[in-house]
């Protein structure tokens, strides 16, 4: 299940990452790292960029993004 498969409202943790080199560095940066909670805020109408909350700050992800995020309910 990746980021993307999260319904609007829910929480869920980070498994794992799957990405390489500067995608995977980015996505760290920003904070979301294995074992952190995601919260799912809102979801754009055709679906590019989903809100999240991490770490108490709200953040928005591309599609792309969002889909080498591997999470668990």
């Amino acid at each position: 299940m990746t980021l993307r498969d999260i319904p609007v409202g829910q929480t869920a943790k980070v498994v794992k990452i799957n990405g390489e080199g500067k995608v995977k560095r980015r996505i760290m940066d920003m904070g979301i790292t294995k074992g952190c909670e995601i919260y799912v805020r809102k979801v754009a109408p055709l679906g590019d960029p989903v809100e999240i909350t991490v770490r108490g700050y709200e953040l928005s992800l591309r599609k792309a993004d969002a889909d080498i995020l591997e999470m668990e309910q």
